[in-house]
């Protein structure tokens, strides 16, 4: 549900979104060195660890709950969207 609600929002928002999932059987639509090169930002939406996160160091990202882009996707993207702009 998470997943969708990033992608509806990010897409609403006029963003190229790639979600990856990570669960019991694995990382699908794992995120790639190139996805990374050409994002402005990450958001990191999780109640436990995920695998590779380090490969996120040095990217502008953030973490939030998994709940959080189902309940409140606009300000999520706000927040992300204002550090982009702001710093």
């Amino acid at each position: 549900m998470a997943a969708e609600a990033l992608e509806m929002t990010g897409k609403s928002r006029g963003h190229e979104i790639k979600v990856e999932t990570q669960g019991s059987m694995g990382a699908e639509n794992e995120i790639t060195a190139d996805d990374l090169a050409r994002a402005d930002g990450v958001i990191i939406a999780a109640d436990v660890a995920i695998n590779n996160k380090e490969r996120f160091d040095g990217m502008l990202k953030l973490e939030c709950s998994v709940a959080d882009p189902i309940k409140f996707g606009d300000a999520v993207f706000e927040a992300i969207e204002q550090e982009i702009n702001h710093g």
